[in-house]
């Protein structure tokens, strides 16, 4: 699996945890988009697509089956977000 593009949306509430909304594109053939990056005490992390079901939870829409390609996933689209934090300071 090849990550070709990643688009980054800022969030400019910088009171929220919510950072950036961000879409990616697999294999040049296929996109998803709304992943969240948002901030933990431990850092950023990633969030998958998701919508809130009847009984008020939420459920992923699209997400990776091992951890490993979350893992993945999940440095790649950090490692971008931190370039473009470098390159877009406040």
């Amino acid at each position: 699996m090849k990550i070709d593009d990643i688009r980054i949306r800022e969030v400019r509430n910088m009171d929220g945890k919510l950072k950036a909304v961000v879409s990616i594109t697999i294999d040049d053939c296929f996109v998803v988009h709304d992943i969240k990056i948002f901030e933990r005490e431990e850092g950023y992390a990633i969030a998958m697509p998701s919508r809130k079901t009847t009984d008020g939870k939420y459920k992923d829409i699209a997400h990776p089956l091992n951890s490993e390609t979350r893992e993945m996933l999940q440095s790649i689209i950090l490692s971008c977000y931190r370039r473009y934090l470098e390159n877009n300071p406040d």
